[in-house]
């Protein structure tokens, strides 16, 4: 019985992980952990390399356009 009930807290530990990513860009915790629940392995995938920041702004899209244009005259350069 212990088995099973960690079993279980480190199967909600787990889901919370992408639930906190998908919430720090900007979408919805409560969605993506009930989904993480199930399927969490994919739904982090999804939610490191398909969501699209909403949190992001700007500027912080303009420097790192700066950054991206100064490592290609460094790459062109070398």
């Amino acid at each position: 019985m212990f088995w099973f009930i960690l079993g279980v807290v480190a199967w909600i530990i787990i889901a919370i992980w992408p639930a906190r990513v998908a919430s720090r860009k900007g979408h919805s915790f409560l969605l993506y952990f009930v989904v993480s629940i199930f399927f969490w392995w994919i739904t982090l995938f999804i939610v490191y390399f398909g969501l699209k920041d909403k949190n992001e702004t700007a500027q912080s899209r303009a420097n790192e356009k700066a950054v991206e244009k100064v490592l290609e005259q460094e790459e062109k350069a070398a």
